[in-house]
């Protein structure tokens, strides 16, 4: 994935490829779509709570952190493919928005999407 597809325009995560290896919260394509994480508090608190939880998986790593955004990625365990997984931190709606993608092949067999539902779990904790 290059960096022109990573951040936040106007509001908006980068649009998933064509590709089943993406999901996200602003998806138009049903198979890729998955509910934002409402706030828990402040932003401060809503962010800490993630960031905690990011920082509980192994092969993980805060990349960028910049106002109401986190890049981070994702190691795969076996093949060590490396997932992109951003948050929006929407202030206006009160919800995080979230992108995960693969940065190379075509389908992920839905590791995207279980680890998006795993994060989510951890969340409503």
């Amino acid at each position: 994935m290059s960096n022109q597809s990573l951040g936040v325009q106007n509001g908006k995560l980068a649009p998933c490829p064509s590709s089943p290896n993406c999901v996200s919260t602003q998806s138009e394509d049903s198979s890729k779509k998955m509910e934002p994480l409402p706030f828990k508090g402040d932003i401060t608190d809503t962010k800490q709570k993630l960031k905690t939880i990011l920082e509980s998986y192994p092969r993980t790593k805060i990349q960028n952190e910049d106002g109401n955004y986190i890049h981070s990625t994702f190691k795969t365990k076996f093949l060590r493919f490396t997932d992109d997984v951003e948050f929006y931190f929407d202030e206006e709606e009160k919800v995080i928005h979230f992108r995960s993608a693969s940065r190379v092949g075509y389908s992920d067999l839905g590791k995207n999407r279980s680890r998006m539902e795993e994060i989510q779990k951890l969340y409503y904790k």
